[in-house]
């Protein structure tokens, strides 16, 4: 582990790589409304400015972010393949086209890492399967951030994603959940959309037992750092505003 660790930071101490191979980087996002340069190293941000061609969750956002690494960026001449939810599975490999050229391409989401909860996996995944060299940069993770912040078992943790919408669906993977839990002390993390957070939270108080704790993370658009809590589950009421 300490050998890729080194390797990774010895890659990233220069912008780009200068092997004549293209490249995929995988670019993050601050996961709030702060300058680049405050959460990201300045490596990401110089591979910002010289990358033409981008995978994106969505143009608007990305055109916005690529505007706050460098205002002097000119985006017209630039080229941004869209890749979300929607995106037919089929037309990914098109994406790519750049990297046959010799071009460096970019994958850069919505918040936080690329292709982690993310459409950009799929390009990731065609890019491995065609034998491209991808690079992921070092940037903020919700998901890591939380758990920094929980004091919970970092040690053995799973990444549960959404959890299902369907009550049902919902109420057995939280019965899952609590089951490794309580047999192999392994932390449990999942994602939810605002508009739904204090509806779930009333949700686990209500199904799981009160001792049990949560860890409750949501960031600031205005500061650079986020909110991070920890309560057993009958511990008064939580609301998120």
């Amino acid at each position: 582990m300490r050998n890729f660790v080194d390797n990774m930071t010895d890659r990233q101490s220069n912008s780009i790589d200068t092997d004549n191979v293209p490249t995929l980087y995988l670019l993050p996002v601050p996961l709030s409304d702060v300058a680049p340069e405050v959460v990201m190293p300045s490596v990401n941000i110089d591979i910002a400015r010289q990358v033409k061609h981008f995978i994106v969750e969505n143009i608007r956002s990305a055109r916005r972010f690529l505007k706050r690494c460098d205002r002097s960026i000119d985006i017209d001449t630039l080229t941004f393949a869209e890749l979300n939810e929607h995106t037919d599975p089929r037309e990914v490999a098109a994406m790519l086209e750049p990297m046959k050229r010799g071009m460096d391409m970019a994958v850069i989401s919505e918040a936080g890492c690329p292709a982690v909860a993310d459409p950009g996996a799929d390009a990731v995944a065609v890019a491995q399967r065609k034998g491209l060299k991808v690079v992921p940069l070092t940037g903020p993770s919700s998901l890591l951030l939380a758990l920094m912040g929980s004091g919970f078992n970092g040690q053995s943790w799973a990444f549960a994603g959404y959890l299902p919408h369907d009550t049902d669906s919902r109420g057995r993977a939280l019965k899952e959940m609590q089951r490794r839990i309580e047999r192999e002390r392994q932390t449990q993390i999942f994602i939810e959309t605002p508009y739904r957070n204090n509806k779930l939270i009333a949700e686990l108080c209500q199904r799981l037992p009160g001792h049990m704790l949560r860890g409750i993370r949501r960031d600031r658009p205005e500061r650079i750092d986020t909110d991070a809590s920890t309560l057993g589950l009958g511990q008064g009421k939580l609301q998120l505003r």
